[in-house]
This record gives structure tokens, C-alpha cells and sequence, in this order.
């Protein structure tokens, strides 16, 4: 396995928890990486559903009214920084009303307003979206400190493996798009 080029930006890349990932908030985790630069990074797990709340609940909560039928939107544990947070992770074919989404690439956009919530729950959103509470967030050199640590692995991301796929085979699917049975990575670092 060739180590990554850590200067470059991972800007819409995924981040892969190694089995040996020390962080039990992040083991198994798949992030997907919002913003990467040299001084933050920023990501959302794509893989860990939010079992005590569903977007439903969550509409209510927001007394936001669902019209028609109702939208099924995964809600995830973002991460562990500002819980309390929302951000949507979407396809770009939506254009939220007032505020610019944060275009990652031509696949994917983040918003984080209560307008894109109000228009799934009306029908007018994302073709392809998931609610996320919380983010990853890491400082200057953090990310790519614990990545030369083998503590991720990065891949590409595709909206298949990151809206489509159940919650509990996005680890494995991540793992194998890099060509590694995924029952061959060891939770022990290996040393010359």
C-alpha cells in the first residue's frame, strides 16, 4: 500500500477508520470530507444512523410541516463537534433559497439552514440527500498527523457508496473501492 500524499487536498475525499482507531466515536466510521486545507479539515460520517431520532421527529421538533408523503432521510451522527448542529449533505441539483450551498465538488454540496429541511419535507429538495447532526473537525496538521499514523485510509467518494448503500456496508464498501479485502487490515501497524 503506497502512503498518501498528505499535500494535497482531500476536499471531497473519504476518510476510512483503520480497525485500530483508538477514538471509539470513530471506529467503523466512513467520513466524508467536507473542507480540507492546510491550517482545518472538516467532515461528516456518512455511516453512523442517529437511532434515537429520525427526520421525522426531528420535522416536529423544528415544527417544520411535512407536505405530502412523507420524506424518509437518513439522520446521522455527523461527529462529535456542535451536536447540535444540522447539516445536510446533498446531490447538487438543489439551489437553497437565500444562502449558497457549499459546493464540495460537481457531486456533492452541503447546506446547513433550516430552508433545505423545510423543502424535503415540502418535496422541493436534494434528489439525494442525508441529515447530518454534528461534524469531524480537525486543527492545523491534526488530519494529516493521524492519517500518517495509519489511523485512516482515504478513498474516493461516490454518491452511490455515500447516499445509496445501507448505513452498515459503507465501511466495507469504502475499503474494498481501494482493492483491500476488507478482512485483511489488521488493527496493528506493522514496523520495519
Amino acid at each position: 500500500m503506497t502512503m498518501p500524499d498528505l499535500s494535497h487536498d482531500l476536499t471531497g475525499k473519504l476518510l476510512i477508520a483503520m480497525p485500530g482507531m483508538e477514538d471509539p466515536r470513530f471506529a467503523g466510521a466512513v467520513i466524508f470530507l467536507c473542507i480540507h486545507s492546510p491550517d482545518q479539515a472538516m467532515g461528516l460520517m456518512v455511516n453512523k444512523p442517529m437511532e434515537e431520532v429520525t427526520f421525522q421527529e426531528l420535522m416536529e421538533q423544528l415544527d417544520i410541516p411535512k407536505r405530502g408523503a412523507a420524506p424518509t432521510v437518513p439522520v446521522c451522527f455527523g461527529g462529535p463537534v456542535e451536536m447540535r448542529r444540522g447539516f445536510v449533505l446533498h446531490s447538487p441539483d438543489y439551489a437553497p433559497r437565500g444562502e449558497e450551498a457549499l459546493r464540495v465538488d460537481h457531486r456533492f454540496a452541503m447546506t446547513g439552514t433550516l430552508d433545505i429541511l423545510e423543502d424535503i419535507a415540502g418535496g422541493r429538495g436534494p434528489m439525494r440527500s442525508l441529515l447530518v447532526l454534528g461534524y469531524a473537525g480537525w486543527g492545523e496538521g491534526q488530519l494529516e498527523a493521524e492519517i500518517s499514523r495509519n489511523d485512516w485510509l482515504t478513498a474516493d467518494a461516490t454518491p452511490e457508496l455515500v447516499f445509496d448503500l445501507a448505513m452498515g456496508k459503507k465501511w466495507d464498501a469504502a475499503v474494498q473501492s481501494l482493492g483491500i479485502n476488507p478482512l485483511m487490515l489488521s488493527s496493528e501497524a506493522g514496523h520495519a
